[in-house]
């Protein structure tokens, strides 16, 4: 564990903090933040900011990547024709057999990073099958480094990355052990992502985007599965795709439900960071488990 100090989002400026948030979009650069970060560091040095605002992966760790509740393992499999392959990390209980349902989790705009793979244990425990795919696999996987692996992220090729979840939807749902229902969950980048694949996978059985920006209005009629989207009250960026999609989802019949956490940063749920909000992130959490618990326990 780091001995990092606990910091919260009102610790900081708020033009820090969407400072950081243009630099993790990247929107800036980190020279562009650590200049325009000294007007707002306080007691910080610009570096001192950035640094204090960064994830702390081994700070936040929740479930170990050795625990004996839980088998782990990297898994390569095809990508759609053409696309080669996809790579991600498999996770499942030591104890409980099958049939169980499975989730697919979408990372942020960094890839599969310790943070994901944490996530994707924690939902592990909850008795599903969980694959996170990392969409940096073609150039290399995660880098181990924040800045690079946003760098990196820049050089996808996106319509092949879209290509490889679908087909890691595919591949968990047809699983021996899968009962063939399988929902997405998605943070950020991710979030988007688990719009996107709702309006794409007829078979998806249910859908968790967290401050995910909206899918094609023009594609919301293809949805079949039902969607928990949750949002951070202070979030311009994500929140301005909202009304025009909500109003999209209401004109198609399509079922959602929508929960805004009040006084939270984009990246709530991400407990690496000072933008964390433990008592949102757990209400969102426990919303989450319970809405894959409703959709995806009975088999296809």
């Amino acid at each position: 564990m780091s001995n990092r100090p606990q910091y919260t989002a009102n610790d900081f400026h708020p033009e820090a903090l969407r400072l950081f948030d243009k630099l993790v979009h990247g929107d800036i650069d980190r020279r562009e933040f650590l200049s325009s970060a000294t007007r707002f560091a306080g007691a910080f040095t610009a570096v001192g900011l950035l640094e204090a605002l960064s994830p702390q992966f081994a700070y936040a760790e929740k479930v170990a990547g050795n625990d004996p509740r839980l088998q782990t393992q990297t898994i390569e499999l095809p990508s759609a024709k053409g696309y080669g392959k996809a790579k991600g990390y498999l996770v499942k209980s030591a104890k409980v057999s099958g049939p169980l349902p499975a989730v697919l989790v979408i990372h942020e705009n960094r890839g599969l990073n310790p943070h994901i793979e944490d996530i994707a244990r924690r939902l592990a425990l909850e008795n599903f099958i969980v694959f996170a795919p990392d969409a940096l696999f073609p150039l290399g996987g995660y880098p181990g480094n924040e800045d690079a692996a946003r760098e990196l992220f820049k050089q996808l090729e996106q319509p092949k990355v879209h290509e490889d979840f679908m087909a890691a939807f595919d591949w968990l749902k047809q699983l021996p052990e899968s009962n063939g229902k399988v929902g997405v969950i998605g943070f950020c980048y991710g979030g988007g992502i688990a719009n996107l694949l709702a309006t794409r996978l007829p078979g998806l059985a249910a859908a968790v985007p967290f401050y995910g920006s909206a899918p094609p209005l023009e594609a919301v009629p293809a949805i079949k599965s039902p969607l928990l989207i949750h949002f951070a009250e202070q979030d311009e960026r994500v929140n301005a795709s909202w009304p025009p999609y909500e109003q999209a989802l209401k004109s198609a019949g399509k079922a959602y439900q929508a929960y805004q956490y009040a006084g939270t940063q984009h990246g709530f749920n991400n407990d690496t960071t000072p933008r964390y909000d433990a008592a949102a992130a757990s209400l969102a959490w426990q919303r989450s488990i319970d809405f894959f618990n409703q959709y995806l326990r009975q088999p296809a």
